[in-house]
């Protein structure tokens, strides 16, 4: 069962006359309670993509089905999540204001409870009374993928959750979304670490100037090469050099 769909989806920027395809003619299809990897080099399209996934921006054309409905349906909403490249905080809060900020946005009833669980989860809850400003990289990109888990969403989509960190951030992080996967939550992320991409993910994806090359699992991707970073390496330069 299929729980994203991408069907004839393209993005374009500019006017009717100049300007460019962000994403064109992208089809994709997700099932529900796997780990999809979305890889591309810088300006791809992968966060275009994502961007039109969670209904930040429209499709110019194509159609985009989450779940049972479109990413701006109100009900989606609310049953998904996003943590994006570059979170926002507010730094003179608490971990454990933060999140119930966000909580509040949702309106969240009981949310209290949910806030220590999900700080636990994350492996905050001994920092989740200190300001946000004193926090790593890694305990930010934690607190990060906390906010996006606040609603509870049976979907998530995390742009670059492993960027920048070290070996003992990333191994955390990548823990986080296995458990994850085994509540059968739906994954879309997007990483420039293909290492951990090949390790997590049932599927992926490899878009360059915004049109899909290829969508395999890893093992059929480096099949006929040492690794992921090779596959993807050949697979972009072959397509360049035609």
């Amino acid at each position: 069962m299929s729980e994203i769909t991408i069907s004839n989806v393209s993005k374009w920027y500019g006017t009717k006359t100049k300007g460019k395809y962000s994403v064109k003619n992208l089809n994709l299809s997700i099932k529900k309670g796997s780990v999809f990897g979305f890889l591309g080099p810088n300006g791809a399209g992968k966060t275009t993509t994502i961007k039109m996934l969670v209904g930040l921006a429209k499709p110019t054309e194509g159609t985009i089905t989450i779940g049972t409905g479109k990413p701006d349906d109100m009900h989606v909403k609310q049953k998904i999540g996003f943590m994006p490249e570059s979170p926002s905080f507010y730094l003179y809060l608490t971990g454990r204001e933060f999140l119930t900020f966000i909580a509040e946005i949702f309106a969240l009833q009981q949310y209290k409870g949910k806030i220590n669980e999900l700080l636990e989860s994350v492996e905050l809850l001994d920092a989740a009374d200190r300001q946000i400003r004193t926090y790593s990289k890694g305990m930010l990109q934690r607190l990060g993928l906390a906010q996006a888990l606040i609603n509870d969403p049976d979907i998530l989509f995390l742009d670059e959750p492993l960027d920048g960190l070290d070996p003992l951030g990333r191994a955390e992080i990548k823990k986080i979304i296995l458990q994850l996967k085994g509540k059968n939550k739906t994954i879309f992320l997007n990483s420039h670490i293909l290492s951990d991409v090949a390790e997590l993910c049932d599927q992926v994806g490899i878009i360059d100037k915004g049109e899909l090359l290829i969508v395999d699992s890893p093992k059929n991707i480096t099949a006929n090469h040492k690794d992921l970073e090779e596959a993807f390496v050949s697979l972009i330069t072959t397509r360049r050099t035609k």
